[in-house]
Order: structure tokens, then C-alpha cells, then sequence
């Protein structure tokens, strides 16, 4: 398994876009402080989990542990795609890894391929093995975009 120094996510729920950049280094404590974390379509009592994550975020102060986090209505979606292309110029002697959702995939692919082809994986979301990683943290910017989502329609 490679060793990567940046992990990006950039998922989609309903009319949002958004991303979430964590540094290895925050990987092993912010892994222990999301075991929780479920993903939300696979819910049964939805809402009373969002209240009880919401907290946690609070309490466990995960949002300490990202780096970058970023969301945006769905037609935004060229200011997520820049911010994320941003970093990985910025970086580009780093090993870094990315998560995009299905639907975004083939456009984001593509951009990644003319800014940095080598040292960054691509990979779909439905593509991370159910216990890995990778789809744990995942779990956390599925979970900040659905709170949004929910506080938007509440309004």
C-alpha cells in the first residue's frame, strides 16, 4: 500500500459539492476519533444520527483534523475543482491520493491528468473497499455535506 502525504475527498449530495483535505499525519487520531461514522444513505434512523454526529464533530473536534474542507452549491463546482487543482500545483512533489465521486469522476479526471498525472491517484468513490481507510474518511465529508444539505432544507 502506497504511502501518501495528502488525502483528498470531493463528494456530491443532491445540489452540493464539496472537499476535504487531510494530512497524513492527522490520519491515525482523526481515524480513532470517527469510528462512528456511517455512510448516510445506508441509514436506517437518519436524522437521530445526524444529531448525534453533529455533536461528536463538536466534542471530538474533528474538524481540527482537516486540513482544508470546502462546500459549495453544486454550480460552484468549478471554485472546488480550482481549490483542489490549487493544492495538488502546490504540491507536487507530494504522494497524494484522491476520492471523487462517480459522478464527478470523468471531468475531474481529466484536469488532474493536465496538472499532475504522476504522483496523484484518482479513484471513484464506489471503487474504496468498505473497511478501508480511505472510505472511513471519506465517511466524514459524506457526513458534513449531509448536515449541510439538511441545515439548508431547515431553513
Amino acid at each position: 500500500m502506497k504511502k501518501f502525504d495528502y488525502y483528498i475527498f470531493i463528494d456530491y449530495s443532491e445540489n452540493l459539492l464539496g472537499y476535504m483535505i487531510v494530512d497524513n499525519k492527522k490520519v491515525p487520531e482523526l481515524i480513532q476519533k470517527i469510528s462512528k461514522f456511517a455512510h448516510y444513505r445506508d441509514l436506517k434512523h437518519k436524522s437521530s444520527y445526524i444529531k448525534s454526529i453533529k455533536k461528536r464533530i463538536k466534542k471530538e473536534n474533528i474538524l481540527s483534523f482537516i486540513l482544508k474542507t470546502k462546500i459549495r452549491g453544486l454550480t460552484d463546482n468549478l471554485e472546488i475543482y480550482s481549490d483542489v487543482l490549487d493544492f495538488l500545483k502546490k504540491h507536487d512533489n507530494c504522494l497524494i491520493f484522491v476520492s471523487v465521486d462517480d459522478r464527478e469522476y470523468q471531468n475531474f479526471r481529466k484536469m488532474v491528468n493536465i496538472v499532475d498525472g504522476e504522483k496523484t491517484v484518482v479513484k471513484k468513490e464506489s471503487e474504496l473497499k468498505k473497511e478501508s481507510m480511505e472510505y472511513k474518511l471519506s465517511l466524514v465529508l459524506d457526513t458534513l455535506l449531509n448536515i449541510k444539505r439538511l441545515n439548508r432544507k431547515n431553513e
